[in-house]
């Protein structure tokens, strides 16, 4: 970006926006007399300031989580960081195009190579900058979707674009037994939790179960978890609940004892990833006080934000979110080459199967209600996804539920021009904008601003062996 410094200073020159410099120091002649600057002065009303206030950042801990006891205790986020960097609870690597090369985790038919940090990869701020084309991730498969940040995802209410789950500990058994994610089953993590980190776990939950008693727990080794892929698409899986195999084969006893170790480790990674802040940005030390925090675009771009863009709508909040489902007209297109999401209903799928799911929060292995889940379904969830927190957005390589675009610029066009016609099922809530060239410009210059300093450097590295 070149740093314009004389009278004539031209707030947008950021290259990444597109906007020319006009006159800058580096010798570039003056403009001529009569020559138009688009730099007006920002209008902070007292109304714009009292909705940017709204805005401000929130250094208290997120809210009590009432489904995991042990959500703030500092034995469990340690061993929970040290579950989160923890490989050898996956599965076998499926994807052919798992060859070993850099961006993979490894070659098709290993296993032990996928962990909660292969694609949310904590230099990256939590997001994957990892995986080949940083759209989707690959890990046992590609992803059918983009992996999002972990900064302040405490305080969501639902989890996944969709809303499939109403707590971290749950999505986190979700990812362990995705196929395309560790690949793996609650029955063989809770076997590596004996077998690698028992006396951690028993120093958190108690005894454990006598998982390597055979004639009540199967003996899954790393190549037999998960699911295989079959020369017709077809996958038999070892280790989960309607495996018709492993798991299913157990006594109800043994099922519940084998579930509850592995929601144990998840509630324990669930307490890690509470911690993974964005920090407060330039605009807190704006709201502060500080004028100077601000350059005259993001300032005109902070005002657009809550007034003609409309975008606190529904990044509403300290955590820029509202937490909820929106349809914006996306229309699905290709990524990572070869893959594009169609047909994907959002929410109204995702939250039918949270309801029923005996892993949320009103279930038997959570320590209390979150108070979360949706009384009713309705229409508007067709094609709706998890409206996004914006905090620490600024260097991540890929956007929306889809990872389809590349740049904030792109984001910002994509809704001042009201979203796609036709995308998916559902309707388009989204209407154009009608922002300008310099508006649009501005826009994007206040979202990269904010840019917090993140988390703590001890919990962005691996645990120290």
């Amino acid at each position: 970006m070149r740093v314009c410094s004389n009278r004539f200073i031209v707030a947008a020159c950021a290259l990444a926006a597109g906007v020319a410099c006009v006159a800058c120091s580096d010798g570039a002649p003056n403009p001529g007399a009569g020559a138009v600057i688009d730099d007006p002065d920002p209008l902070i009303t007292s109304g714009t300031r009292a909705a940017l206030d709204e805005l401000r950042y929130d250094s208290q801990p997120p809210p009590a989580d009432p489904s995991n006891r042990l959500a703030d205790d500092d034995r469990a986020r340690a061993f929970g960081h040290r579950l989160f960097f923890e490989a050898a609870l996956s599965g076998r690597l499926l994807e052919r195009d798992n060859d070993g090369s850099a961006g993979t985790l490894g070659r098709a038919g290993e296993a032990g190579r996928v962990s909660c940090s292969g694609c949310h990869v904590p230099a990256a701020g939590f997001v994957d900058n990892r995986s080949p084309h940083h759209q989707i991730s690959l890990a046992a498969l590609w992803a059918r979707r983009r992996t999002p940040t972990l900064l302040e995802i405490a305080s969501a209410p639902l989890f996944n674009s969709d809303g499939r789950r109403d707590s971290i500990w749950a999505q986190a058994v979700g990812v362990m037994e995705a196929k395309g994610e560790l690949n793996s089953g609650r029955l063989f993590v809770a076997e590596q939790i004996f077998r690698l980190h028992r006396g951690e776990y028993e120093s958190l939950f108690g005894a454990m179960p006598p998982l390597d008693d055979a004639k009540a727990f199967p003996q899954l080794a790393p190549l037999q978890a998960g699911c295989d892929e079959g020369p017709d698409n077809s996958a038999a899986c070892r280790g989960k609940p309607g495996d018709k195999s492993d798991y299913d084969g157990m006594t109800p006893a043994a099922q519940a004892a084998a579930t509850t170790v592995t929601v144990n480790a998840a509630k324990a990674i669930a307490a890690y990833v509470s911690q993974l802040r964005c920090g407060s940005s330039r605009f807190e030390q704006w709201l502060g006080g500080d004028q100077q925090a601000l350059s005259r675009t993001e300032q005109r771009g902070a005002s657009l934000f809550v007034g003609k863009a409309g975008c606190s709508g529904c990044h509403s909040g300290a955590n820029l979110s509202d937490g909820k489902f929106h349809n914006v007209g996306l229309r699905p297109a290709t990524v990572a080459v070869a893959f594009t999401d169609t047909d994907d209903h959002g929410a109204a799928a995702g939250l039918a199967l949270l309801l029923e799911d005996p892993l949320n929060s009103k279930g038997a292995f959570s320590d209390g209600d979150r108070g979360v889940l949706p009384v009713a379904l309705g229409p508007e969830l067709e094609g709706a996804f998890r409206t996004p927190s914006l905090r620490c957005l600024k260097n991540q390589p890929s956007f929306m539920h889809t990872a389809q675009l590349a740049t904030l610029d792109e984001v910002v066009d994509f809704f001042d021009r009201g979203g796609d016609p036709a995308g998916f099922p559902g309707q388009n809530e989204l209407k154009s904008l009608d922002l300008n060239e310099r508006e649009r410009a501005d826009l994007v210059a206040f979202l990269q601003a904010l840019q917090g300093a993140g988390p703590d450097p001890a919990l962005v590295a691996a645990p120290a062996d």
